[in-house]
Order: structure tokens, then C-alpha cells, then sequence
């Protein structure tokens, strides 16, 4: 997938060996996105940024993200225990204030570097985050716009490119795509109603464009091709100043500049929420299925999918007024 941000992500070169396998490893062979590779590093990093004070009994916050890491080798990563682990996860609680979210993220970043030293190539016996339970988390409903506010925000799409910021809003609304995928689509990933993505992991799907979707990108691409042909730049969504595909932090300046002229901006929205509005207006639409909505998001598993079966405020407001008891009165003595 093409890069479609202005962001350098690390190359590495500074880790120790230990770890600088398993993050070339994850985005080589796993094929999982330079963004996700970031995370790791930065959460394995503090990790044994820890660990180094750690062993010599001098936790200090102030200092801790200048500890250099360098020295780390299989020997050092062996004799991490259990308790190590558990005392860093109370350790980025009380002392950095980390969310569950924040502690079940490195949780996760250490659980997939040991269990590639123990389970993929056997340099350690033993895995440390076993039987280590995720941080229990609330579960809080996404935030998505009605579907009176998406018609509003599409008819607020004026620009000098309106055509394009247009296209871009519905494709947001009407396929649920992810602010990097939409970023990363090429002309040729569309064939007839049939568009071809490529989401989280290098891993593609396909979604189908329906009538509106289908005459917004035909009217867009009538004056995009007028701009740079494509030969010359293959990106669908693209730059009038630089004839360039659009980065992501664009495209997310698009979205917000839209949501101001809609009277929506400061309300938490973001492109973001509109991968949620989509999903939401199709779930409560009645013809997307958990199966479908799955398909149609690139999500890996149902349960991730199922979020979007939230009540939505009007039906527990109906819900109560069908009490048998709504239009009780008190009898008058």
C-alpha cells in the first residue's frame, strides 16, 4: 500500500538486535503496517527502558525515556519474569497515569515479542506474559453523526475542489472505510461497482459502490484527469497544488474543514467518526447483517463488529414511554 502520510516512522537502526528482529519480522513476514511497528517499538522500548533502572533499583520517571537501550541482549530479555512485567504494568499505571486502553496496548506489544522468542523461534523457554489477563476496559459506544447531520455535512462540501471533497465525504459515509485506506485507493482498484481496498495488514477486501457513490466518483474523476493523467499519478484522491496523492492529515483537514461549514465542529467528530456513522446507518438500516457489516469494515473478528448494535437514544426513549405504566396517575384521595 502506497504511503499516504507525511509521517517518517523509525527504521530501527538504533535497537538492539534482540527487538530489531521481531519489529522487522512483524512488518516483513506479518505484513502488518509501519504504523503498527511504531507502536511496538515505542512500547517495548519503555519497556526495557524500565527494566535496565529496574535491575539497578533506581525507578526515576524524569530520566527513564533517556535510558539507552542499546545494551539489551538475549541473555538480559531471559531472565524477565512475571512479576517484571506486572510491576511495569502498575508502574505506567501509577505513576504515568495510563488508561486501561494505554496498559492493554503494551500488554499486547509484550505479548507478541516474547511469544515470537518463545513460540517462532524458540530462543526462550518460557513466556512471561502468560496467563496475564488484558486490563479490564469499559466498553463506550462510538460516536457517530445522525443521519440528518451526514446529509447536512454532504451538503456542505463547497470548496475549490468540490468535487473531489464531496466523493471523499461519501465514500466515508457509504463504505465505512478507514482514513488510511481511503487515502491509499488507485483508480485501477475500481471496476465497475466493485472497489478494491486495502485495509489493516496488507490484507484486501472488496466493497460495492452503490448508485450515488458511483456518480460522485465518475463526476470527480471527469475533472481529476483534467489535473494529471493516470499514468502520471495512479492515487484516485489527489492534491490540485501538488497533482500528488492527498496524505492523510489532508484529507482529515477536508473532513474537519466540511464538518465547520456544517455547524458540526466541535462536537468530537472526526473522519474517523464517519467510519462509524457509516457503520451505524447500515446496521440500523436493516440490511447489513453482523456477518456483512464485518466484511464491509475489514474487521477480523464478529465481536469487534457487534459495537454497532448500540440503542440508539430515540429507541430507549420509545422503550420508556411503552411502559404499561407510562400513563399511570396518582387516584386523588
Amino acid at each position: 500500500m502506497p504511503d499516504t502520510s507525511t509521517k517518517i516512522y523509525s527504521d530501527y537502526s538504533n535497537a538492539p538486535s534482540v527487538l530489531k528482529e521481531f519489529l522487522y519480522y512483524s512488518q516483513t513476514i506479518k505484513g502488518l503496517s509501519p504504523r503498527t511497528v511504531e507502536g511496538y517499538f515505542i512500547d517495548l522500548q519503555l519497556f526495557f527502558r524500565y527494566m535496565i533502572q529496574r535491575r539497578y533499583n533506581c525507578i526515576e520517571n524524569e530520566t527513564l525515556d533517556s535510558v539507552d537501550i542499546s545494551t539489551i541482549d538475549l541473555e538480559f530479555v531471559s531472565k524477565i519474569s512475571k512479576s517484571d512485567i506486572l510491576e511495569f504494568l502498575y508502574f505506567v499505571t501509577s505513576v504515568r497515569s495510563n488508561s486501561p486502553a494505554s496498559r492493554a496496548r503494551k500488554l499486547s506489544s509484550l505479548r507478541g515479542y516474547f511469544k515470537y522468542l518463545t513460540n517462532k523461534t524458540n530462543q526462550l523457554d518460557s513466556n512471561p506474559t502468560d496467563d496475564i489477563e488484558m486490563p479490564a476496559m469499559k466498553k463506550r459506544l462510538p460516536k457517530y453523526l445522525t443521519l440528518e447531520q451526514a446529509i447536512e455535512l454532504l451538503n456542505n462540501t463547497q470548496s475549490s475542489f468540490s468535487e473531489r471533497d464531496y466523493c471523499i465525504i461519501l465514500l466515508f459515509l457509504n463504505c465505512g472505510m478507514r482514513l488510511s485506506e481511503l487515502a491509499g485507493i488507485n483508480i485501477k482498484d475500481i471496476n465497475k461497482d466493485v472497489l478494491r481496498i486495502i485495509g489493516k495488514g496488507n490484507k484486501e477486501r472488496f466493497v460495492y459502490l452503490n448508485d450515488a457513490c458511483l456518480a460522485a466518483v465518475n463526476d470527480y474523476l471527469a475533472v481529476r484527469n483534467t489535473i494529471v493523467s493516470p499514468a502520471s499519478e495512479p492515487a484516485l484522491f489527489i492534491s490540485k497544488k501538488t497533482k500528488k496523492r492527498m496524505s492523510t492529515r489532508r484529507i482529515e483537514q477536508i473532513v474537519e474543514e466540511c464538518l465547520q461549514r456544517s455547524g458540526l465542529s466541535q462536537m468530537g467528530f472526526s473522519a474517523h467518526k464517519l467510519r462509524h456513522t457509516a457503520a451505524t446507518l447500515l446496521y440500523r438500516s436493516g440490511n447489513a447483517d453482523m456477518l456483512a457489516l464485518k466484511e464491509i469494515l475489514g474487521h477480523e473478528h464478529v465481536s469487534t463488529t457487534e459495537i454497532y448494535t448500540h440503542i440508539s437514544d430515540d429507541a430507549i426513549k420509545k422503550a420508556a414511554k411503552s411502559s404499561p405504566l407510562a400513563t399511570f396517575k396518582k387516584p386523588k384521595k
